[in-house]
C-alpha cells in the first residue's frame, strides 16, 4: 500500500496525469515508473476505452453544470449558437462527444484553446 508515501503518491499521480493526457490524442498510454515504492519499478499501460470506462460516472457528471445553466437561463438546446469548450479536460474526446451528444450533434467550437477560455 503506497497510499502513506507521499513521494510515491505523487509520481504515480504525475505519471497518471501524463497518461490522460496521451489518451486525448492516441487510443493507449503507458505508465512506467522506476522504483516506485519500495524498490519495486511500476509498469502498466491503460487503453482510452479503460480510461472512458473507470471514468464513466465522471464523464457523465460533466454535463450537469451545462444542463444547470441552460435551465437558469430558461434557454433550450436549440438556442444555443456556439459551444465553446473551456478547460483542460474538454481536450478529452469522450467528454466532447458527451458534449455533442447532448447538443444533438452540434459542431463544437475548438478554435478556442480550453485552457485560455
Amino acid at each position: 500500500d503506497i497510499s502513506d508515501n507521499k513521494r510515491a503518491v505523487r509520481r504515480l499521480r504525475t505519471a497518471c496525469e501524463r497518461a490522460k493526457r496521451t489518451l486525448s490524442s492516441s487510443t493507449q498510454a503507458s505508465i512506467e515508473i522506476d522504483s516506485l515504492y519500495e524498490g519495486v519499478d511500476f509498469y502498466t499501460s491503460v487503453t482510452r476505452a479503460r480510461f472512458e470506462e473507470l471514468n464513466a460516472d465522471l464523464f457523465r457528471g460533466t454535463l450537469e453544470p451545462v444542463e444547470k445553466a441552460l435551465r437558469d437561463a430558461k434557454m433550450d438546446k436549440a438556442q444555443v449558437h456556439d459551444i465553446v469548450l473551456v478547460g483542460g479536460s474538454t481536450r478529452i474526446p469522450k467528454i466532447q462527444k458527451l458534449l455533442q451528444d447532448l447538443f444533438n450533434g452540434k459542431e463544437l467550437n475548438k478554435s478556442i484553446n480550453p485552457d485560455e477560455a
